[in-house]
């Protein structure tokens, strides 16, 4: 089933950075999957680059402590996909890096979001192919399974949307060529 809601909005958005396809595959009350695919007309190494640093490119709006800036991954396995919340001096882990190929896959294992008060497991995954020597065909597929109070396949759509900005802030962030050096988060756990 196509979310046509979300491509709409992605368009009022500035659909030229909208996924080529952005799909909830399936949904039942206890698991959804979503599959989303952009072009990113950068390098597999730029690309990948990018994708290292997430505070360059996740929206501050679905961050704990409403700034991007606080977000760091560790890139290795049992590595942190996490988050600073310096007002209350806390964190919040979104996911751990459970594969990573260099500069093909990353994948992470968490409950994003409101997700993360549930009793569910979501599988995150990133694979990035090279369509030419300086385009990247970003796939992006989340598998969530558990219980979900108000059912899985409400959030779905939601999940689906929330996805979709990520992967255009990703492209975004890999096209403009941002520093893509990755902080040093020793001092941040």
């Amino acid at each position: 089933m196509k979310i046509i809601a979300t491509v709409a909005a992605l368009a009022l958005l500035g659909g030229a950075g909208a996924p080529t396809a952005a799909e909830v595959v399936q949904a039942t009350p206890a698991s959804f999957e979503i599959k989303q695919v952009v072009t990113v007309e950068a390098s597999v190494a730029r690309t990948w680059g990018a994708l290292m640093v997430p505070q360059k490119w996740w929206d501050h709006e679905h961050t704990y402590s409403d700034e991007s800036a606080n977000l760091y991954l560790d890139p290795q396995a049992t590595g942190c996909f996490c988050e600073r919340i310096p007002a209350s001096k806390g964190t919040v882990e979104h996911a751990r890096v459970v594969y990573i190929q260099p500069p093909r896959m990353l994948r992470l294992v968490g409950a994003l979001g409101p997700l993360q008060a549930e009793a569910v497991t979501g599988t995150l995954t990133f694979r990035l192919d090279p369509e030419t020597k300086t385009t990247t065909r970003v796939t992006l597929d989340y598998v969530v399974g558990g219980y979900v109070r108000a059912g899985a396949d409400t959030l779905a759509p939601k999940v689906d949307e929330v996805l979709a900005t990520q992967l255009i802030g990703l492209k975004a962030a890999a096209e403009a060529g941002v520093d893509v050096a990755p902080k040093d988060n020793a001092g941040s756990r």
